[in-house]
């Protein structure tokens, strides 16, 4: 039977790449991004997939989540990916936080996930449980922090950290597992030409790690190799 996916943050980078990798192993995949129209990439590989759905989000208007849930009411989710992210203003020192910023930031990479997870949990629920993963990262982990600064995106993974544990607590009773993944240092626009790893290295060992999560490991930090990140 084929399997569903949402995955949010769709049109580039990491989670372009784990459309291509979902696709790829046969899944019926739900892209969304903020304009489909002008999402070339998605685009071209709807042509060649009819197993792709493209669909406008912009993840931080939740009555657009919860009227996107109402349209796909009928569908049952094997996963959902809160991949979309926001890294906020770079180079600015202790003292020179734009807190307008700091906002945008929480509203992109902790909040709206917790939304989404609140208003797909009914596709989530049935036939099977399913995975609710959070893209998560290593700079939000409080033992890694050693070199201080980054307040902003620190601070917004170490909160998403927060909801994944809270809603593993919440939900796993149902059979619903929930996990946050550092996808690796990625060569994208927000890691860097300078990055360690691909899109597609990263994308494919997000999907090693999701295809054989079992729930024990739900609530946990993960990297793309499987490995437990301390919190």
């Amino acid at each position: 039977m084929t399997k569903h996916i949402l995955i949010t943050g769709a049109n580039r980078g990491v989670g372009l790449a784990l459309v291509d990798a979902y696709l790829a192993d046969g899944w019926q995949v739900y892209a969304c991004c903020r304009q489909p129209e002008q999402a070339t990439a998605l685009q071209q590989r709807r042509q060649a997939h009819p197993t792709l759905t493209l669909l406008a989000l912009d993840v931080t208007d939740h009555t657009a989540i919860t009227a996107l849930s109402r349209q796909l009411a009928d569908v049952s989710l094997d996963l959902l990916i809160n991949n979309a992210g926001y890294y906020g203003p770079k180079g600015y020192g202790f003292g020179n936080t734009d807190a307008d910023e700091w906002r945008e930031v929480l509203e992109v990479n902790t909040i709206a996930p917790l939304k989404l997870a609140e208003a797909f949990y009914p596709q989530l629920s049935r036939p099977q449980p399913g995975i609710i993963a959070c893209l998560s990262s290593k700079v939000g982990s409080m033992t890694e922090n050693t070199s201080g600064g980054g307040y902003i995106y620190r601070s917004s993974k170490a909160a998403l950290n927060s909801v994944v544990k809270s809603l593993s607590n919440d939900l796993l009773p149902q059979g619903i597992k929930t996990v946050a993944l550092h996808p690796g240092w990625v060569q994208t626009e927000m890691g860097g030409p300078n990055a360690l790893i691909s899109t597609s290295t990263a994308a494919t060992g997000l999907k090693q790690v999701l295809d054989s999560l079992e729930a024990h490991q739900s609530g946990s930090f993960l990297d793309y190799q499987g490995n437990l990140i301390p919190w």
